[in-house]
């Protein structure tokens, strides 16, 4: 695959307003202001425990608590969303 179909592959699902790349923009300012004072370890660990779960909250509250809505949004499979609502208690049996 040329670079050009990779850029294009990767910027088809990312929400884009006025050309720049929102959700981009506000993790690479938040993870700045967090490196800004802190000591950072294992910051990628971390950083998945802090996004995951509200990625997981809204995606199923946008898809008004329908899994297999919400699993086609995240790319993921139904079976994997019901574990993680489960591990993060958001209502999934």
């Amino acid at each position: 695959m040329t670079a050009k179909k990779k850029t294009r592959a990767r910027d088809a699902g990312t929400a884009k307003v006025h050309g720049r790349d929102l959700l981009r923009n506000h993790a690479e300012r938040a993870l700045s202001d967090y490196l800004n004072g802190h000591r950072p370890a294992h910051l990628y660990d971390m950083v998945l425990r802090e996004v995951e779960e509200p990625l997981f909250r809204v995606v199923l509250d946008y898809a008004e608590g329908n899994q297999s809505r919400a699993a086609g949004i995240l790319g993921i499979n139904r079976g994997t969303l019901r574990k993680k609502l489960k591990q993060f208690g958001l209502g999934g049996s």
